[in-house]
């Protein structure tokens, strides 16, 4: 009898739930539903429906049950540094804010009058991104004192998930680690430092590694969705998952998982806290049985995706295959720099490249092809300079480039980063973070003997394109 596993992987934009099964160890996948996700406004804050997210959750449950494709166990993976606070009833605490809310303004040099960012870079590894959850706490310190007071439990968003399906609270270790709050050498809560900060300590648990068993699905979820199932820890960080699909076990790749962020590296088996790393903004994630994804945040599609939208509101509706092949017959020499933080939230994407490009005095993009090929190209360039860095952090030479993500599927910017990079491109596969936290719970379940395996499986199992 054919044995499912589900993954349920929730994104900044959309969220899907993705059956998986083993045949010969090739893994075959069948999406069985999608729905939207997407910051809203509440009490002047950008946040999560956490509610609606977790109705659609069930729903696709509900969907395996329909089609008599009952899964044997299940994992949730969603992006990192988000949070819920639970009070000692268990009721949720304030808003569930997004990233990309500005709460965390400022909250940078709070942190730093604590501890110097230097030091703080020593003991946690963790690039700087404003929108970390160290900074987040802060402004929860800082705005909502009351909050502190108020909550007994802290659960990264894939760990409360996996709370209100089970009834169990359990902390994942490849999330926890995005928090800028996790001792790279021990691989638990830098207690000391939580401390320092004046968090409470009672938020911060035992860490789990993917692959641990959560729990079963509560009495009312089970009669609510149609049956019962395990519930087993992916890497729940999508970036996590993803770069368990990286379809190759050679030691000289660099991949990026390529969606709404671009996450470019290598895996390591020690973390690099030195200045040098730290100047170079690389930062080291927890992986997998304790890798680490030693890599560099890159903006990613969320710039193309954003101006695909705006274009849409004015009457111009292309899919992304369109914008990339536009974009391929353009010759606009302009760039921008795709890490500036003036493009992580603006009002217009499509007005904030424009800007930059006034501001170089290059020319500005009008067009909608204009538009994707600066962005296009500016994305594989942070790219190319990306491999430089890395070669000369690490000292050592890289060969080749794997793309996995819903980025695969951009043939343009593939050949782009072939060019900008010298190194021949794989992409694919493009459900990358489905099929890897599909592969923790299939490495648990015994369908895989290790990730060495499990990648052996996904290469043979799904098409791989060269670029050169």
């Amino acid at each position: 009898m054919e044995r499912y596993y589900l993954a349920v992987d929730i994104g900044a934009s959309s969220g899907r739930h993705i059956l998986g099964s083993v045949k010969d160890g090739r893994m075959e996948l069948e999406e069985v539903y999608r729905f939207p996700n997407g910051m809203k406004q509440k009490d002047g804050q950008l946040c999560w429906d956490v509610e609606e997210l977790f109705f659609h959750i069930r729903q696709g449950m509900k969907r395996c049950a329909e089609l008599g494709k009952i899964p044997c166990s299940m994992g949730i993976d969603t992006w990192a540094v988000d949070f819920v606070l639970l009070d000692e009833n268990d009721r949720v605490v304030g808003n569930t804010v997004g990233y990309r809310d500005g709460r965390t303004r400022g909250m940078d040099e709070e942190v730093y009058k604590i501890i110097p960012e230097e030091k703080l870079y020593g003991r946690t590894g963790i690039q700087k991104q404003i929108f970390n959850t160290i900074y987040q706490f802060m402004a929860v310190k800082k705005q909502h004192p009351e909050y502190l007071e108020q909550a007994r439990t802290m659960l990264m968003i894939p760990d409360y998930f996996h709370y209100l399906l089970t009834g169990v609270k359990k902390q994942e270790y490849t999330n926890a680690t995005t928090t800028q709050l996790v001792n790279p050498e021990t691989k638990e809560w830098d207690m000391e430092l939580i401390g320092m900060l004046g968090y409470p300590a009672e938020w911060f648990g035992p860490l789990s590694m993917p692959g641990t068993l959560v729990g079963s699905l509560k009495d009312e979820i089970a009669k609510e969705v149609g049956f019962q199932c395990q519930v087993v820890l992916p890497a729940t960080h999508d970036t996590g998952s993803a770069v368990m699909a990286v379809p190759s076990n050679e030691d000289d790749v660099l991949y990026i998982s390529s969606g709404t962020w671009s996450l470019m590296g290598t895996e390591r088996m020690k973390a690099d806290c030195s200045m040098e790393s730290m100047k170079r903004n690389f930062t080291n994630e927890g992986g997998y049985d304790y890798r680490f994804r030693y890599l560099k945040n890159i903006m990613g599609l969320w710039m193309i995706q954003s101006v695909k939208k705006e274009l849409a509101a004015a009457g111009q509706d292309y899919s992304f295959t369109q914008l990339c092949s536009m974009a391929s017959e353009e010759t606009i020499p302009s760039l921008v720099d795709c890490n500036d933080d003036c493009f992580l939230a603006p009002e217009s994407m499509t007005e904030a490249v424009r800007e930059f490009c006034r501001k170089k005095g290059e020319p500005v993009p009008e067009t909608a092809a204009a538009l994707a090929s600066v962005i296009y190209n500016s994305l594989a360039k942070c790219y190319g300079e990306t491999v430089e860095e890395l070669e000369q952090v690490t000292g050592k030479k890289y060969g080749q480039v794997h793309i996995v993500g819903g980025g695969a599927n951009a043939d343009y910017l593939n050949r782009l980063t072939a060019a900008y990079t010298g190194r021949p491109v794989y992409a694919g596969p493009t459900e990358a973070t489905a099929i890897g936290n599909l592969a923790a719970q299939m490495i648990r379940a015994g369908e895989y003997a290790d990730l060495k395996a499990a990648r052996e499986g996904i290469f043979h199992s799904f098409d791989i394109k060269e670029y050169r």
